[in-house]
C-alpha cells in the first residue's frame, strides 16, 4: 500500500505555485515627481502592494521624453522586480524619430491603465483667450509664441506638431522635465502656452485657462472646455499610461503581475485617486493593448513621413 501511494504521488504532476516576489518591486517613471504619470505610478504601486503583499518603490528617471527610464527597463533583469511606466505616444514615437535605446519589442506588456487628453492651457491673465487668438498671433508673429512640453515626440508635443500643420503656424517648443516644471513655467509667464494634459490642468486650474483639449469628446472633468475637433481641427491625442516589464520576463511572473493589475483596476481606492486627479481609468489587458499599439506604430511611421516632428 505504501509503495502504491508513493508511486501515485510521483505520477501526479506538480501544481505550479503563483509567483510571489521576495523583494520590493521598483517602478521606473520617465518624468519628474508630481506629474500625472508619477502620481498614477504611485497609486498603482500602493494598490499592487495590497494585492501582492510586497513593497513597490517608484523611482523617477526623467530625461529625453521618457527614453531614459524606458531604456533602463529594457535593460533590466527580467525577474519581475523592475517595471516601467509607459506613455503614448512616446513609447512608439521615440524609436521612430531617433536611434533610441529601446524599441517596442523590448517590453512585455502588463496593461494599459489611464488615458488623459492633451490640452492647451494659458495663464489666466494671458491675452490669448481662445484657440483662434493663438492662431492669429502665431500667423502674425511666427516662432514668437512659446509652448511647454515634456519632450519631443510626447503627446503634448505631437499635439503642437499637428496644430501647426493644420493651421499653418510656427510656435516654439520648450522642453521641461515633467508636469510640475511645466506648470511653474506657465504660472511664472516663462512660456505662453502649456501642453499639460487635461487632468493635470483641470486639477490645478488656479490662475490658468484651458482653451481646448485633444480628446474625442468633452470631458466630464472639464465640461466647458471644447475639443479641437469642435473647433474644426482634426487633432486627437492623449497620454495613455501603462505598465511594462522587460521582454524576457518569464510567463508565470507576467501572469501574476497581469492578474494583480486587473484586480487593481477594480480597486475602489485606486479608482478614487484617479478621479481626484481628473484622470480617466482606461484599463486594457496586455494582449489587446499591444495589438492596438502595433497598428498605431504604423500610423506614426506614416505621419513621420509627411510631418517629421523633430524639426
Amino acid at each position: 500500500m505504501k509503495r502504491r501511494a508513493v508511486l501515485a504521488c510521483l505520477a501526479t504532476p506538480a501544481i505550479a505555485q503563483p509567483w510571489r516576489p521576495e523583494r520590493p518591486i521598483e517602478i521606473l517613471v520617465g518624468f519628474a515627481p508630481g506629474g500625472g504619470t508619477d502620481l498614477d505610478a504611485r497609486s498603482y504601486g500602493a494598490a499592487m502592494e495590497r494585492v501582492l503583499g510586497v513593497p513597490f518603490v517608484v523611482t523617477n528617471r526623467a530625461g529625453a521624453g521618457g527614453e531614459v527610464a524606458l531604456a533602463a527597463v529594457a535593460r533590466a533583469r527580467p525577474d519581475g522586480l523592475t517595471l516601467g511606466t509607459t506613455n503614448m505616444p512616446g513609447l512608439l514615437t521615440i524609436p521612430i524619430e531617433r536611434a533610441a535605446q529601446f524599441k517596442l519589442a523590448d517590453f512585455a506588456p502588463i496593461a494599459s491603465l489611464v488615458t488623459d487628453p492633451s490640452a492647451m492651457t494659458v495663464h489666466a491673465q494671458s491675452p490669448l483667450r481662445s484657440v483662434a487668438d493663438i492662431i492669429a498671433r502665431a500667423r502674425a508673429n511666427p516662432d514668437t509664441l512659446t509652448f511647454a512640453s515634456p519632450g519631443v515626440g510626447t503627446d503634448d508635443h505631437l499635439q503642437l506638431v499637428l496644430f501647426m500643420a493644420l493651421t499653418g503656424t510656427r510656435i516654439t517648443n520648450v522642453v521641461y522635465a515633467g508636469d510640475a516644471p511645466m506648470r511653474t513655467a506657465l504660472l511664472s509667464r516663462q512660456v505662453d502656452i502649456s501642453g499639460l494634459n487635461l487632468g493635470a490642468s483641470a486639477a490645478n486650474a488656479e490662475n490658468t485657462r484651458i482653451l481646448a483639449h485633444a480628446g474625442a469628446a468633452r470631458s466630464r472633468f472639464a465640461p466647458d472646455v471644447p475639443t479641437f475637433k469642435e473647433l474644426g481641427l482634426d487633432i486627437q491625442m492623449a497620454s495613455e499610461r501603462g505598465i511594462v516589464a522587460p521582454a524576457a520576463t518569464p510567463a508565470p511572473i507576467l501572469a501574476r503581475l497581469r492578474e494583480a493589475t486587473a484586480v487593481v483596476a477594480q480597486d475602489p481606492q485606486f479608482r478614487q485617486q484617479l478621479e481626484q486627479r481628473y484622470s480617466e481609468l482606461a484599463y486594457e489587458p496586455h494582449h489587446t493593448w499591444f495589438a492596438r499599439l502595433a497598428h498605431r506604430e504604423a500610423e506614426y511611421r506614416r505621419l513621420w513621413q509627411t510631418t517629421p516632428w523633430n524639426r
